[in-house]
């Protein structure tokens, strides 16, 4: 059994923490107040910000899994978070001489700039139009280039319990859909399934665990059926229906299809395979109506 540091071992990196502790692991969660941690998380007090604790939390180390996330969606807060974070965190296992096996980086999938509604996965040109993605792929280089066998996980939108942004707007009724349009693809990936997927990349061989892998579910999914799903779920009415050029610049967020066939081939089992699955357990939890 490995020791596990989860770097940023917020909500996601918790829920991996729990699933490799029930494993048999050992696991370190590093985070600024790790106070919150559950019992089965050996909770370490760190900064990535300023390297503040990172030589004790590094020490031992077999696998490092860097879950860190931006403070705000600014590109000093994206480099700060992403680059700046990660590079200290591997110059102190380097410093403590941990016997580290591998690297694992969660990233995103704001690192490709297709918007055309074209499927894209791991060998699919990334070149973003956005600081966020230029970051995020600034560090995995980093990671992919530390010197051991390294993965970095490209993330689409995660959504689950504390992750309810869509189900609150479509409550409301804030939410708007623009009529008579194209499909909007969106991606996404319930929480679940993001520990889920990192759990998976840990248990391969390492052999067969570096590289870039895409983590979504199998469905890539127009914006409005997603949001229509979602307010029959809920007894609501559906998003408003306006012309095109009214709606908000926000409506338009990418607009690609992400393939998980990379991860389904290495035997990648998903809890919740599409959005239904997975906002039908979500609202059922939240006690809106029955799943």
């Amino acid at each position: 059994m490995a020791l596990v540091l989860i770097a940023g071992c917020g909500d996601v990196g918790t829920r991996l923490g729990l699933a490799l502790a029930a494993d048999g692991e050992t696991v370190r969660g590093l985070r600024r107040n790790p106070s919150a941690l559950p019992a089965a998380i050996v909770p370490v007090r760190g900064d990535l910000a300023t390297g503040e604790g990172l030589r004790s939390a590094a020490d031992g180390v077999e696998v490092l899994v860097y879950a860190a996330a931006a403070d705000g969606f600014t590109d000093d807060a994206y480099r700060s978070a992403y680059v700046d974070g990660l590079a200290r965190v591997l110059d102190a296992l380097d410093a403590t001489r941990a016997p580290l096996a591998r690297v694992l980086f969660t990233s995103s999938t704001a690192v490709y700039g297709q918007s055309d509604g074209s499927w894209v996965d791991e060998a699919s040109p990334t070149e973003p139009q956005g600081f966020s993605g230029r970051r995020l792929l600034e560090a995995e280089r980093l990671a992919l280039g530390c010197g051991r066998p390294a993965a970095a996980l490209r993330l689409a939108g995660i959504y689950g319990p504390g992750r309810t942004r869509l189900i609150d707007e479509v409550r409301s009724g804030t939410v708007t859909v623009a009529e008579d349009g194209d499909p909007l693809w969106t991606n996404r990936i319930h929480a679940d399934d993001c520990a889920g997927a990192l759990r998976h990349l840990v248990r391969l061989p390492a052999e067969a665990m570096p590289g870039v892998w895409l983590g979504v579910d199998d469905e890539p999914s127009d914006r409005a059926v997603v949001l229509d799903f979602i307010a029959d779920r809920l007894g609501v009415a559906r998003p408003r229906r306006v012309p095109v050029g009214d709606a908000p610049t926000r409506m338009r967020p990418g607009n690609k299809r992400c393939s998980n066939a990379r991860l389904k081939r290495a035997g990648w089992p998903l809890r919740f395979p599409t959005f239904r699955e997975g906002y039908a357990d979500l609202i059922a939890r939240l006690g809106e109506r029955p799943a």
